[in-house]
């Protein structure tokens, strides 16, 4: 059925769309501010589990804190999909400096490419959640782990308490140990690396993840640069009234008398 989705890692299960009430999720700010507003969300519209993938669900019931980022983000765009169908409307203003103008731009979101689960990976996961690669510059072994719901709701305290160290803070917490480091050296090493050796870092941990690719290329209908944006997911992706309004409203002033 149209309703049942399989995320990236093989979790599977029927979704329904949002219904009124979830609207008091997206107005909570305790839970933004928590980080809770994607677990309530998802716990409410996901009606049964069917598969679990990779993970060891206790009576059945998917605990959100376990799923992996990319599951939780491929499952947040599946609810949006049967919430308001496919096609999503957002606004961007051009990068070009001499132009800056708003670019509307209209996708659907069963388009953008996701990357599954490897089975390399999924075993990695399942063993213990801890991957392992080799430095370049540094030449160490490291040790890292996947994000997951939980990761995912403490890493913006993490950034917060320290927004002039943001890299080294999402270094710090995602690499779990390094060969010939002692564990209260971590921080320390990993704010001494070559900027090689972090984009390095980075790129392997994409490299083993799962996803939904949510860089877009777009072209400025001023200027006809084209350029990378990200796909926008605020407040508006879950509540597109007015800009779904007003993209009507344009289509039908357009339209030939």
């Amino acid at each position: 059925m149209a309703n049942i989705i399989s995320c990236p890692s093989g979790l599977t299960g029927r979704i329904r769309g949002m219904k009124v009430r979830e609207e008091r999720v997206l107005a909570d700010r305790k839970l933004a501010k928590s980080g809770g507003q994607v677990d309530e969300l998802l716990s409410a519209c996901w009606e049964e589990l069917m598969e679990a993938g990779p993970y060891a669900f206790a009576a059945g019931k998917v605990d959100w804190g376990q799923v992996l980022q990319g599951d939780r983000f491929f499952s947040l765009l599946q609810v949006r999909v049967h919430t308001y169908g496919p096609e999503y409307v957002f606004a961007v203003p051009c990068q070009n400096a001499a132009c800056r103008a708003r670019i509307d731009w209209e996708l659907d979101l069963t388009q953008l490419p996701v990357r599954v689960l490897s089975d390399a990976s999924r075993a990695a996961f399942m063993a213990g959640n801890r991957f392992e690669t080799s430095l370049p510059d540094a030449g160490k072994r490291v040790r890292f782990k996947l994000l997951t719901g939980e990761d995912e709701r403490r890493l913006p305290q993490l950034q917060r308490a320290a927004p002039e160290k943001l890299l080294s803070s999402v270094l710090a917490y995602r690499v779990l140990d390094v060969d010939g480091v002692d564990a209260r050296d971590k921080r320390r090493f990993l704010e001494d690396l070559s900027l090689r050796d972090a984009d390095f870092l980075v790129d392997e941990f994409d490299a083993v993840d799962c996803g939904v690719d949510t860089t877009l290329e777009v072209e400025c209908p001023e200027c006809l640069m084209r350029q990378e944006v990200e796909l926008p997911f605020d407040r508006g992706f879950f509540l597109p009234g007015k800009q779904r309004t007003t993209r009507r409203r344009e289509r039908s002033t357009s339209s030939p008398a």
